[in-house]
């Protein structure tokens, strides 16, 4: 599930922001930017994002900036004497030009790595559960239009088998007509009896009664699942494949327009619902 939190806050004369982005994944993923001074504090950042988020994606980044003092890199001496050496090796010229160019080369920079305090640590604990809760209520505006969704399109799948519940039996007796139809074309005596009993047998090929009672099931499974308030998203999603399956099977029995423009609805109604079911948890 799609999700945005951000903290803030100053502490001595530092300025501190964490974000966190979060999108769909299968299970949780967690990748971290931060400053180089606290990157032995990452595994301890990313357990306690895992208690609270279960999954997705999840991208922290934490920027720390200096209020105070100049936060200017010291120039490595070494490195710019190496590369003006070099300069001088290839060609003998002016020495300020030849430090221009060394300027201009990878490394000759160097940063004084901070050390960081317990009061530090604490700070930026507090700042992720406020990004964290930020995220949360983000994820939880979006489950409520989700829900809404889920209940729309499951009450289409209501109706739409209501429908089926008046389109099987018409479909029964065009079945019969058609076969009497074929056999009256011949224009060949046929035992009654024995064709009641293929037409019976031919009928209960057909016969879509079970895929109907385990749609309607599974359509209620839905619903009460979808008002749990665990995180139940894989689930659903199980659910939804079910509901799938009593579908193409009703489309592979219909031998009926009507009934086959029904199924076509109906799959399109459930492939909303599996779309959806990518941003549940």
């Amino acid at each position: 599930m799609t999700g945005y939190g951000k903290a803030e806050i100053q502490f001595e004369n530092k300025n501190y922001v964490l974000e966190l982005r979060s999108l769909n994944s299968k299970g949780l993923e967690i990748n971290a930017r931060m400053p180089v001074h606290l990157r032995e504090i990452e595994i301890q950042l990313k357990k306690s994002i895992g208690e609270f988020l279960k999954r997705g994606k999840i991208d922290i980044n934490l920027n720390i900036d200096n209020m105070g003092e100049s936060n200017a890199k010291i120039i490595n001496v070494a490195s710019v004497n190496h590369y003006m050496e070099q300069l001088k090796s290839i060609e003998d010229g002016n020495r300020l030009e030849l430090l221009k160019i060394a300027l201009k080369l990878p490394d000759i920079f160097k940063t004084e790595v901070e050390g960081f305090e317990e009061a530090e640590i604490e700070l930026i604990e507090t700042l992720l559960k406020k990004a964290v809760d930020a995220i949360i209520g983000f994820r939880t505006d979006e489950g409520k239009i989700l829900e809404s969704e889920f209940k729309k399109r499951l009450k289409n799948l209501e109706e739409l088998t209501e429908e089926v519940e008046i389109v099987d039996p018409e479909r029964n007796t065009k079945i019969k007509e058609k076969l009497q139809s074929a056999l009256d074309s011949l224009e060949v005596e046929v035992d009654q009896n024995r064709f009641e009993q293929e037409l019976i047998y031919y009928l209960e090929k057909y016969d879509i009664t079970e895929e109907k009672v385990r749609l309607k099931n599974h359509i209620e499974y839905f619903k009460n699942n979808l008002d749990d308030d665990t995180s139940n998203g894989k689930k659903l999603g199980f659910i939804a494949q079910e509901i799938g399956r009593e579908i193409n099977t009703i489309g592979s029995k219909a031998n009926h327009a009507n009934l086959q423009k029904l199924v076509i609805q109906m799959k399109d109604e459930l492939e909303k619902i599996k779309e959806q079911l990518l941003n549940v948890l």
